[in-house]
């Protein structure tokens, strides 16, 4: 269940491309939420979400015959990229009876497996401001506040709620091949840099597909897609991070499509973004009572998450210098917790640049947050307003161990900042 307010602190191608089908009328689900300063509240009551494009069915313009089956592109269809697009169509979505996305009033609900003439796994949706183009936030020197209720998400699924540096129009003003825009879920892009969206910069992302090994319904392109991305809620029952990914694109963070070493490949810390992220896990942290079934964040109940964006000037064109999280349960408010490694760092409770120096040094971690810019560049970024993403997904890379296990799995569970949760393990999906 969802609730959101945003509250104010003092070579183009010359054909057509990745047409629409019609088939299933797209139909976005309806989800007000609310903007608020100190005299008062406004119902944006035109809100609704928009299905990302990767889950939607991809068909030959005018008839079923199928774009992209299982892991793999219709490589008689789809000889190139362009063509690809020029060629399919993506569909309307039955957002309940096929993926599990409902409504009511001002909550969503996302079901992770949804069974009907096909099994759908996760999905991800995005904030509309119009039947055409998605909301954008700049949420410096503001306070974005939800509700959720994780009772029911277990370890390995992460419910994530996020901010990404999208165009607004899902890219069709900027790509010519780009015919079906936000309104059909297109544009994504996030600080890994994805190399499994189907569809980049209007074209199919066709050369160098590859089948993944472990999940039947996806495949790794030659593309990817890198933007800034602020990552407010990646969660489950166990544990939670809140986490800023900056990143250098050729356009401040914006969207660009990347190849080879751009994407962080073969050199994972070597991209145009920032992967890992600066992120307050207060598990890793080393509160381990803080959040959890029965902890001082119960996560048996529905509960109220506060994230505050604080800049050098009290506006929202100054220098973002600092994250700060609490929550309400019980009608109680929660601060954030504190780093609990004596002797080893101070006892922080926010994310400042302070806070990721002398994380990254305790626990040895790569230094990509730094080099991508840091919390001022990630602040730039986030004024230049980001999409709000909303999904539920498993992790076939690496298992969600990093959110709620043990990561790296090679180095020992007590060295500070390896512990992340307090499964040790969890089954693989």
């Amino acid at each position: 269940m969802l609730n959101l307010a945003l509250v104010s602190l003092s070579l183009a191608v010359a054909v057509l491309g990745q047409q629409v089908g019609t088939y299933t009328t797209e139909t976005h689900p309806r989800l007000p939420w609310q903007e608020c300063t100190r005299s008062g509240c406004t119902t944006q009551s035109a809100g609704s979400v928009s299905l990302d494009a990767n889950w939607r069915w991809t068909h030959v313009t005018g008839n079923y015959t199928n774009c992209y089956t299982g892991s793999a592109w219709n490589t008689s269809i789809c000889t190139d990229g362009p063509t690809c697009a020029s060629r399919c169509a993506l569909e309307g979505a039955n957002y309940q009876s096929t993926y599990g996305i409902t409504t009511s009033g001002n909550a969503l609900t996302l079901k992770f497996v949804t069974r009907g003439e096909n099994t759908n796994v996760g999905s991800r949706v995005y904030l509309m401001e119009s039947e055409s183009r998605y909301k954008m936030f700049n949420v410096l020197n503001k306070e974005f506040t939800f509700d959720v209720d994780v009772s029911k998400l277990p370890c390995g699924l992460n419910g994530a709620l996020y901010f990404v540096q999208m165009d607004q129009d899902g890219g069709t003003a900027r790509y010519s091949g780009n015919k079906a825009g936000a309104k059909y879920g297109t544009g994504y892009c996030d600080s890994q840099c994805a190399r499994d969206i189907k569809y980049i910069n209007g074209e199919g992302n066709v050369q160098g597909w590859n089948a993944s090994p472990t999940d039947p319904n996806a495949g790794t392109g030659g593309y990817g897609t890198c933007c800034g991305e602020m990552d407010i809620w990646e969660a489950n029952s166990i544990s939670t991070a809140y986490t800023p990914h900056p990143c250098r694109t050729n356009n401040d963070g914006g969207q660009q499509r990347c190849s080879g070493q751009e994407c962080g490949t073969p050199i994972r810390h070597d991209g145009v973004c920032d992967p890992d992220g600066c992120d307050f896990n207060s598990y890793r942290m080393g509160h381990r009572e803080y959040y959890g079934p029965g902890k001082f964040v119960d996560t048996t109940k529905k509960m109220t998450v506060v994230t505050q964006f604080l800049t050098d000037n009290n506006s929202t064109t100054g220098t973002l210098v600092e994250i700060r999280r609490l929550y309400v349960q019980d009608g109680r408010v929660i601060p954030n917790s504190k780093v609990n490694f004596p002797g080893l760092l101070d006892p922080m409770d926010s994310i400042t640049e302070k806070f990721c120096d002398d994380t990254k040094r305790a626990f040895e971690d790569a230094t990509s947050f730094q080099k991508q810019g840091g919390l001022a560049h990630m602040g730039r970024s986030l004024a230049k307003g980001h999409v709000l993403v909303l999904s539920i997904w498993d992790d076939h890379g690496a298992n969600m161990l990093w959110l709620d296990s043990s990561y790296p799995t090679n180095v020992n569970a007590s060295k500070p900042g390896i512990a992340r949760g307090r499964l040790l393990q969890h089954q693989v999906r």
